[in-house]
C-alpha cells in the first residue's frame, strides 16, 4: 500500500494515464499538497514509481541477478568494492571484442591514482560498436524540413571502414590528431568512428566556436585535418562553418587541410567528402592497441582561460556504455536520442552508449527548442530522450509538447545543470508519468557520471537516487567531516573508478584533481570534482552547483542554484543567474541577479519582489545589491551558465 502522502499523487496520475487533461497548474498543486507532511515516509516527494513490468525488463536487476545480489544497494556496493568481478560481468554484457583478453581486470601500478585497468588487453573499440544485426538501424536523422534519412548498423560500419581507409591512404598514422568541427551529423559519427578505428585521435570541437576558438583548440593538440561541413541550417538560419575553418588554418605556418561535407567552392588543398573516402573495397584491419591509447581529446568549456585537454582512452567508452546500460536502461529495441554535439563529451556518449548497446541514436539537425524537433521525437519513436534544463524550460515556455506527445519515451535523462522540481515534472507529465527522469551528473573527465538514478528506484524531480555503478563517492562539509541528512558539502571521488582521467595533455593531472584534498572518513585518498551536493534522505541527493559557484552573503555560505530556485519561481523570470560580486575587486561579497524575463513582462519593481523572496525563502541576510535583465544566460557548449562571465562582464555602480 502507498503511504498516505503518496495516495493523492498516485491517485492522480492514474486519472492522467487514463486521458484526464487538466492544466499542468493542477497536477503541481497535487503534487505538492501530497508532499506537505512526510506521513510515514521520509525522503523526497516521489513522482515515479517502477513498476513490476519495469523492473522485470531492466537490465539492472538482470545484472544484478548474474552477480547473485539481493538489491540494487548490494549491487553498487559490490560494484567498488569488488571491482575485477563487476567489470567482467559488464564487459560480457556489453559484448566487448577484444583482439586479445585481459589477463586480469585490474592491477595497482601507481597507488589508486594510477591503476591498470585490463592488464595486457588488445582491442580497437569500434569493433564492438558493431555487434548488432546489419540491418538493424543505427542511425535516423531528421532534419528541419521533416525529412528523415536511416542508417543500418552494416553500412555505417562500410563507411567508417572507408573514411578509416581515406586517413591511411593519406598518410595518417595512429596517434595523428583529426578535429571534427560539425553538427552531429551521420558524417560526424562516421568520421569520429573511422578515425578511432584508423588508431587516430578524434579531437572534439564544438561548432559554435569562433575561428579564433577553433585554432586554439587545434594547436593545444595538434591536428592535419579538420572535418567541417560547409555549412547547414538550424533554427531557420543558415550557419557556415567552413569560412571559419579556413579563417582558423590561415593561422598557421603548416596549415591543416579540411575535408568538407555538402562542400561548395573549396580551397585548392581542401578535400570533398566523398572524394575523401575510400573506395567501397575490402576494408584494412582495424588498428589494435591497448586499453590507455588515447582515441579522443575533449576540452573544458574554456571560461576561465585556457580550456584544459581531456583524452579519453579505449576504457572511456567502456564506462559510458556501463551507465548507459544500467542507470539509462538502454536496450537493442530502444531509440536514443540526446540533443548535442561532437564538441561537448555527450556527442561521443551517444555514441558509444547507443552503439555499445546495439540500439538506434536518433540526430536531428536543427533546433531542439522547434515544434520540427518534438514531432521528430514523436514520429521517430524515440523511447529515450536526454535533454538539458534550459531545453526543458523552453518547451514549456513556448507551450511546444502537448501532454501526452511522447508516448512512446520512456525514459528521461538530464545533465548539463541543476534543473528544477517544477519543470522536471513537468516534462514527465508531457509522457503521462510513464518515463522517469534520470538525473545525470558527472564529467568529461570521468567519462560519464558520478551521481545518478535507476528504474529500480523511485524517481524524485531534480534530484539523485545513487552514485553511479563502480564509482564511490563522499560529501564533506566545511570542517571535511562527511554530512548529514539536510547538509551540504562538497562532492570528492573514492579512486579507483574506471574511466577516470590520468593525465591531461596540457596541466598538471595530480595538481587539477588531486592536490589540496583532504583525506576520506577512512583515510582514503579523495579526488576533486567540484560539485556540491545536499543529502535529502532516503540516500538521496539534490545539486547545488559548482563549489566554485557558492558564496558568502551576510557571514553564511549559500550555493548559486538555491537561490535560483527562489527567483525562477517569480512569474517574471524565465531564468536565471545568480553570482557574487565584490565591488572594486574587495570586501563583502554582494548579490546579483542575471534574469531573462518572460515575454511581456518588466523588470521594474522586480528587484523589491525578489529581495522579499530571497529573504523568505532562503534568508533574511541575504541582500540584493542588483536585477540584471539580460536576453540570453551565456552557457557552455554542456549548457552550463557561465556566471565567471557573467560577474567579470558586469559593471559595478550601477
Amino acid at each position: 500500500m502507498p503511504a498516505p502522502r503518496e495516495a493523492p499523487w498516485r491517485h492522480f496520475v492514474e486519472t492522467v494515464q487514463r486521458g484526464a487533461r487538466v492544466p499542468f497548474s493542477e497536477h503541481w498543486d497535487v503534487f505538492r499538497r501530497s508532499n506537505q507532511n512526510p506521513g510515514d515516509r521520509e525522503g523526497p516527494p516521489i513522482a515515479w514509481w517502477p513498476d513490476e513490468a519495469v523492473r522485470e525488463h531492466s537490465n539492472l536487476l538482470a545484472l544484478q541477478r548474474e552477480c547473485g545480489l539481493a538489491s540494487y544497494e548490494e549491487l553498487h556496493r559490490f560494484s567498488v568494492e569488488h571491482h575485477e568481478a563487476f567489470w567482467a560481468a559488464v564487459l560480457r554484457r556489453l559484448g566487448i571484442v577484444f583482439d586479445r583478453e585481459p589477463d586480469r581486470i585490474l592491477a595497482p601500478a601507481d597507488g589508486v591514482k594510477r591503476p591498470r585497468w585490463l592488464v595486457g588487453a588488445e582491442l580497437n573499440i569500434t569493433r564492438s560498436c558493431f555487434s548488432a544485426p546489419a540491418d538493424r538501424t543505427a542511425i535516423l536523422f531528421g532534419r528541419e524540413d521533416g525529412t528523415v534519412d536511416r542508417l543500418s548498423y552494416g553500412h555505417l560500419e562500410r563507411e567508417v571502414d572507408r573514411f578509416a581507409g581515406g586517413l591511411r591512404a593519406r598518410g595518417f598514422q595512429p596517434g595523428d590528431g583529426v578535429a571534427l568541427y560539425m553538427p552531429m551529423t551521420p558524417e560526424c559519427v562516421i568520421a569520429y568512428l573511422g578515425t578511432i578505428r584508423a588508431g587516430c585521435r578524434a579531437l572534439s570541437i564544438a561548432d559554435s566556436f569562433s575561428a579564433e576558438e577553433l585554432h586554439r583548440r587545434i594547436e593545444i593538440v595538434g591536428a592535419r585535418v579538420v572535418v567541417t561541413q560547409f555549412a547547414y541550417r538550424r533554427g531557420g538560419r543558415k550557419i557556415e562553418l567552413y569560412g571559419k575553418v579556413r579563417e582558423a588554418a590561415a593561422r598557421f605556418a603548416e596549415p591543416p587541410i579540411a575535408i568538407v561535407v555538402a562542400a561548395q567552392t573549396l580551397e585548392a588543398e581542401d578535400v570533398r567528402w566523398d572524394e575523401f573516402l575510400a573506395a567501397d573495397e575490402p576494408a584494412g584491419v582495424p588498428f589494435s592497441a591497448g586499453p590507455d591509447h588515447v582515441t579522443n581529446v575533449l576540452f573544458s568549456s574554456g571560461t576561465t582561460g585556457t580550456p584544459k585537454a581531456i583524452p579519453w582512452t579505449q576504457l572511456s567508452p567502456l564506462k559510458v556504455g556501463m551507465d548507459a546500460h544500467c542507470h539509462q536502461d538502454v536496450h537493442p529495441d530502444d531509440v536514443v536520442c540526446w540533443p548535442t554535439n561532437i564538441g561537448w563529451m555527450m556527442g561521443p556518449w551517444l555514441v558509444y552508449a547507443s552503439l555499445l548497446n546495439r540500439a538506434t541514436m536518433a540526430l536531428y539537425e536543427g533546433s531542439p527548442a522547434g515544434a520540427g524537433f518534438t514531432t521528430f521525437v514523436r514520429e521517430s519513436g524515440v523511447t529515450i530522450l536526454g535533454v538539458v534544463p534550459s531545453i526543458v524550460r523552453n518547451w514549456r515556455a513556448s507551450q511546444s509538447v502537448d501532454a501526452g506527445s511522447w508516448p512512446a519515451v520512456r525514459l528521461f535523462s538530464s545533465t548539463g545543470e541543476a534543473s528544477s522540481a517544477e519543470e522536471y515534472l513537468w516534462l514527465m507529465s508531457r509522457a503521462d508519468y510513464r518515463a522517469p527522469v534520470i538525473e545525470y551528473l558527472g564529467g568529461t573527465e570521468i567519462s560519464g557520471g558520478h551521481l545518478t538514478g535507476t528504474v529500480l528506484q523511485p524517481a524524485s524531480p531534480a534530484t539523485f537516487s545513487t552514485p553511479a555503478l563502480g564509482v564511490d563517492v563522499v560529501i564533506l562539509g566545511e570542517s571535511h567531516a562527511a554530512v548529514f541528512e539536510g547538509e551540504m558539502g562538497e562532492l570528492f571521488l573514492i579512486p579507483p573508478a574506471l574511466g577516470l582521467s590520468q593525465e591531461l595533455l596540457n596541466r598538471d593531472h595530480d595538481a587539477v584533481y588531486y592536490d589540496g584534498c583532504p583525506p576520506g572518513p577512512m583515510g582514503e585518498l579523495l579526488r576533486r570534482h567540484g560539485d556540491h551536493l545536499s543529502r535529502i534522505g532516503m540516500g538521496y541527493f539534490k545539486a547545488q552547483g559548482r563549489a566554485d559557484d557558492t558564496m558568502n552573503l551576510g557571514g553564511i555560505k549559500v550555493s548559486s542554484i538555491e537561490l535560483e530556485r527562489v527567483v525562477n519561481d517569480h512569474p517574471a523570470v524565465r531564468e536565471s543567474a545568480a553570482v557574487a560580486i565584490q565591488v572594486g575587486g574587495e570586501g563583502a561579497e554582494q548579490l546579483v541577479l542575471f534574469v531573462v524575463l518572460e515575454s511581456g513582462t518588466s523588470e521594474v519593481g522586480l528587484k523589491k519582489t525578489l529581495a522579499e523572496a530571497i529573504s523568505a525563502h532562503l534568508n533574511p541576510l541575504f541582500k540584493v545589491r542588483d536585477v540584471v535583465a539580460v536576453e540570453t544566460l551565456p552557457r557552455t557548449e554542456s549548457n552550463k551558465i557561465m556566471r565567471r562571465s557573467l560577474r567579470a562582464n558586469y559593471a559595478p555602480g550601477r
